[in-house]
């Protein structure tokens, strides 16, 4: 169960690696919804191939989810001041 809500998955600046039963995912991806923030949600236990790009973008080391790629910058977590900074820095987020 993959969502999408920017226009392509390739050229994503934002892609939020998730489960279904992760309520910290689910939370993540609501305040980018209301923050206006287009993103890609993948869902690493529905799709392998999401895991497997999780775990080559984390070299190999899993430590739960959510896990938010923001221009290549890998943020484990619901962590808003990481994740409110690194958006800014890509001119994601209106200040």
């Amino acid at each position: 169960m993959s969502e999408d809500t920017s226009s392509t998955h390739k050229d994503a600046k934002v892609i939020v690696y998730s489960t279904s039963w992760c309520a910290f995912c689910h939370t993540e991806m609501d305040w980018l919804k209301r923050l206006g923030v287009e993103f890609v949600a993948k869902d690493i236990e529905a799709e392998p191939a999401a895991r497997d790009e999780l775990l080559e973008k984390n070299g190999g080391n899993f430590q739960g989810v959510p896990v938010t790629d923001i221009a290549g910058d890998m943020i484990l977590g619901f962590d808003r001041p990481r994740l409110e900074d690194a958006l800014r820095r890509n001119g994601l987020l209106a200040e």
